[in-house]
């Protein structure tokens, strides 16, 4: 997935952010952006966000729909890079069909995981299938440790994800990492977990948590609340590290949110598009390597390779600042009294 807008989300400013922060959450609010190219859908970005750029190793989330694509392109990303991180792709809904230069062609949906690793530099392109009327899922990122930035690229498609049933009736599907005695196949290079939980309707899900994790809850149905703060469509409850339970609960009807966590995350990076790099000069480097290679011959592309599917096209990188952009790490910033 890919976007020419700025990357970090302004967060907000209100009663309900002091009041969720007063019953120990801490309330990030998303904006509407376009995804993708020239016929783009809107997502809404709710990591990086100005007061949180992590939880865990997950430093970028985009939730989308569900959208009535019937009538439209839905999703519609040509050939774009990355580097030095993961991207994760779930779906509630719908089906994409993913294609990148390592050769891997999948089609990921409900249930399923796409994990690529971007790592010293990869591209894909991801297209809703003709079949898919409805999208609704989320796009996320993992930011990998320093040390494995430049592993080989890959990817892994995992048509079935394992589920635990908790008390009360609701379903945890872990796409990354593990919860319980459910261990996601995908690959990860951090302490992490990723999982979506189905809640019935009026009902709760009584969630055992790793207390080394802070920990994200992204609202993709409305009546989602987290320990009985409301948390609206897009948005994501964050708990501190600390915690060893919590309550998800679902309004008057069934309820669908994503489960975020990890260990925090204390190196610094740079983040410019789809470029993550240790400083402002890595992802100068990516950038610049990627322009020229869009425009090369199919066999003359060595870091980000060719994408064979057929679209014709490529999606051209913005311009990066003159100024240096200095790495961040999770640290939040908060505003002085």
């Amino acid at each position: 997935m890919s976007n020419d807008e700025a990357l970090l989300v302004e967060g907000g400013e209100g009663a309900c952010i002091d009041e969720a922060r007063a019953a120990g959450v801490e309330l990030l609010l998303p904006r509407e952006v376009p995804l993708g190219g020239p016929r783009a859908m809107p997502v809404l970005r709710s990591l990086p966000n100005r007061d949180r750029h992590m939880i865990g190793a997950w430093c970028f989330a985009d939730s989308y729909g569900p959208l009535d694509v019937s009538g439209g392109p839905g999703m519609d990303v040509p050939p774009h890079p990355h580097t030095g991180l993961q991207t994760v792709s779930w779906l509630v809904e719908g089906a994409v069909a993913h294609t990148d230069s390592t050769g891997a062609q999948h089609t990921v949906r409900p249930g399923g995981v796409h994990v690529m690793t971007a790592g010293r530099g990869i591209s894909h392109s991801e297209y809703s299938t003709s079949d898919t009327t409805v999208l609704h899922g989320v796009q996320l990122w993992t930011a990998l440790p320093l040390e494995r930035q430049d592993v080989a690229p890959s990817f892994a498609g995992v048509d079935e994800v394992p589920s635990v049933r908790l008390p009360g009736g609701a379903v945890l599907r872990v796409f990354a990492g593990s919860y319980a005695d459910a261990t996601s196949a995908a690959p990860t290079y951090s302490p992490l977990l990723g999982a979506e939980l189905r809640i019935p309707a009026a009902a709760e899900a009584q969630l055992a948590l790793d207390a080394r994790f802070e920990h994200g809850v992204l609202a993709l149905t409305p009546g989602i609340a987290l320990d009985d703060v409301p948390i609206g469509v897009g948005e994501i409850g964050v708990l501190e590290p600390g915690r060893a339970a919590a309550i998800v609960s679902a309004d008057r009807a069934d309820g669908i949110a994503i489960l975020l966590g990890g260990v925090p995350h204390e190196e610094e990076f740079v983040m410019f598009w789809n470029f993550i790099g240790r400083d402002h000069a890595t992802v100068q480097r990516a950038r610049d390597a990627w322009m020229a290679e869009r425009e090369a011959p199919t066999d003359a592309r060595p870091r980000f390779g060719f994408v064979d599917d057929r679209s014709g096209t490529t999606l051209p990188s913005p311009r990066i600042p003159t100024v240096e952009l200095l790495p961040r790490g999770r640290a939040k910033r908060r505003a002085q009294a």
